[in-house]
């Protein structure tokens, strides 16, 4: 039996794309997760002017925080609720300090408290204890 003319040509061909992608994505992470983020960008630029840069101030608050949770799909859910409240609050009218109270730290703290996994900062918080303990012949085995 002879296989169909040019078959054997594909599958190769086809292997080397998703080998050359699982290169790429180790390399520059998740294309889904960078679909899903740019997603968002877009939502947040759709938002009226105000609410656009109360997100967009959180947001960069977030990142420099070491609040943002590690596990992406945590953060892509918390980003994806923040920008679905700020959607909802301009449909409905509500005002911005409705949403945040006076006190925005407080607001963002008890926000991203429901998603976090302690982000960055508790890992490198946990790395540096280790450290101290193998520096110091504490460590446990």
């Amino acid at each position: 039996m002879e296989l169909p003319h040019r078959t054997t040509g594909t599958a190769p061909h086809r292997r080397e794309i998703g080998m050359a992608k699982n290169f790429l994505e180790l390399i520059i992470g998740s294309f889904e997760d960078k679909k899903q983020w740019r997603a968002y960008v877009a939502r947040v630029k759709a938002l009226p002017e105000d609410y656009r840069t109360a997100v967009e101030g959180i947001e960069r608050y977030l990142m420099h925080s070491g609040d943002t949770p590690a596990d992406w799909s945590l953060a892509a859910k918390m980003f994806d609720d923040l920008v679905e409240l700020f959607e909802r609050a301009a449909a409905d009218g509500t005002p911005i300090r409705e949403i945040v109270g006076e006190d925005p730290l407080e607001f963002v703290e008890t926000f991203v408290g429901t998603y976090s996994d302690g982000g960055w900062i508790a890992k490198e918080r946990e790395r540096l204890r280790k450290t101290i303990e193998r520096a110091a012949g504490e460590e446990a085995d």
